[in-house]
């Protein structure tokens, strides 16, 4: 869940900071403005509302468990994308000025092949560490939304499903909630230290 989440998010970032970035002007100026409009909305509670209505609906369109899994990480990552844009936006406004990228606008080069070859690929390095500090936080949203049991049927056994099923034996069986939540919180650690390591190593 937390790889394919960010992966949409990166995808979705990227589009739009690229598109920003490079067009300027009033398409930057909307772009920007609906960024902010989404980093101002309250995540979880949107989170768990989404997840809320459209469940039953994933679940008669697929079967149980790919419906839930599409719209946990389709909700996720439609959620985090704006700080990739943000990266790439600024990325680009930065690339455009260079001399590699004026000596191939003196060439003809064509704005699509402009962004893909020569912009795109000397911007990746901000958004790939975004995107790995990004999984852990997917991870904990997921583990949220299944704590709170909007997740994943009880027969999927995701992290958060298990700190559920615990929650009632705390005084008999601690172990059973001690688990998981280790779990989640050494993984979220550990990929935040991959984190670190990547932004020292690209930057």
């Amino acid at each position: 869940v937390g790889l394919v989440a960010m992966l949409i998010a990166i995808l979705i970032g990227t589009a739009i900071g690229a598109i920003a970035g490079y067009c300027g002007g009033w398409v930057d100026h909307v772009l920007m403005r609906l960024t902010d409009l989404f980093i101002a909305l309250p995540q979880l509670p949107l989170l768990l509302l989404v997840v809320y209505l459209f469940r039953d609906t994933m679940r008669r369109f697929f079967n149980p468990e790919l419906g839930i899994f599409l719209l946990m990480v389709l909700v996720i990552g439609g959620l985090r994308w704006m700080q990739p844009a943000r990266l790439v936006r600024a990325a680009f406004l930065s690339l455009k000025e260079k001399e590699f990228v004026e000596a191939a606008v003196a060439l003809g080069t064509p704005p699509m092949r402009m962004v893909l070859r020569h912009i795109l690929p000397n911007a990746l390095s901000p958004v790939i560490v975004a995107a790995s500090l990004g999984v852990g936080s997917a991870i904990l949203a997921e583990s949220s939304l299944s704590f709170l049991g909007l997740g994943f049927p009880p027969d999927m056994p995701t992290w958060g499903r298990l700190l559920f099923d615990a929650k009632d034996h705390l005084d008999s069986a601690p172990h059973w909630a001690l688990s998981p939540g280790t779990m989640i919180f050494l993984v979220v650690l550990s990929i935040n230290y991959v984190g670190d390591g990547l932004r020292d190593a690209l930057d």
